[in-house]
């Protein structure tokens, strides 16, 4: 098959580093040309086709060696263009923000979502979220009409990175942030900032604070008084705390 994949740049890469991205590279090319993928890195070094070689392409091994060779194999995709279709699914990176800031899903939460998920009753688009904290989210209006597109185009699949995926690896939206183009002079796209975003315009909005709670899936009120902070003319964090007060009272 050759080596479609480039060799890992040594600026920033010790020798442990460059000897695991090489026998990642090495294990992901055997992959490939096992399935018929065509042997040019814009294929080869595909998102979703990374993803299935974690999966299954590394029987065995441990959870932290396998998030050791995928985030060596993201790395070596990062800098290597390819066609629309063959790097990541484009509306899974509209998701992150949709899903993060319209409906302050965590990182769990949104790497579970399907497009099933989501319902809408009108202008109303509500979020199914699963996991521990399970409960109905309804998406802000400037978001909802794009949670809803996204969600019809996904149907029954994932809306972050459709197929299968390890979808228990800490860092899956992380790395996968990362892939997606951005302005270099922007902040960094993370949920944890998308979630901040959503909980800080609920309390702009004055939303009470006993909803707050349940569609954020949060226990105490004093955990959103960091927030409040931010946002001026909003709840503020004396009222957050003696919320939690007089509940323990009760």
């Amino acid at each position: 098959m050759g080596s479609p994949v480039p060799a890992p740049a040594g600026r920033a890469e010790g020798p442990r580093r460059q000897a695991v991205a090489a026998a990642a590279a090495r294990g992901l090319c055997r992959f490939a040309q096992a399935r018929g993928i065509p042997a040019s890195p814009e294929f080869v070094l595909d998102y979703d086709v990374i993803e299935a070689f974690c999966v299954a392409g590394l029987p065995g091994r441990v959870s932290s060696a396998r998030g050791a060779c995928r985030s060596a194999l993201y790395r070596l995709a990062r800098p290597v263009p390819g066609a629309p279709g063959q790097r990541a699914t484009p509306f899974a990176g509209a998701a992150v923000v949709v899903f993060g800031i319209g409906a302050g899903l965590r990182p769990a939460e949104l790497v579970a979502l399907r497009g099933s998920d989501v319902s809408r009753h009108g202008r109303r688009v509500s979020v199914q979220a699963s996991g521990p904290a399970t409960r109905v989210v309804p998406v802000t209006p400037g978001y909802a009409g794009r949670a809803a597109g996204l969600a019809a185009a996904a149907g029954d699949s994932h809306l972050v990175r459709p197929g299968r995926a390890d979808r228990g690896y800490k860092n899956f939206v992380t790395n996968f942030a990362r892939t997606l183009a951005a302005d270099p002079a922007a902040p960094r796209l993370g949920l944890g900032r998308c979630r901040s975003s959503f909980i800080c315009g609920q309390l702009a909005a004055g939303t009470p604070v006993g909803e707050l709670l349940a569609i954020t899936g949060t226990c105490q009120a004093e955990s959103l008084a960091r927030y409040a902070r931010h946002v001026d003319d909003g709840t503020p964090e004396a009222v957050l705390r003696a919320w939690d007060r007089r509940r323990q009272a009760r």
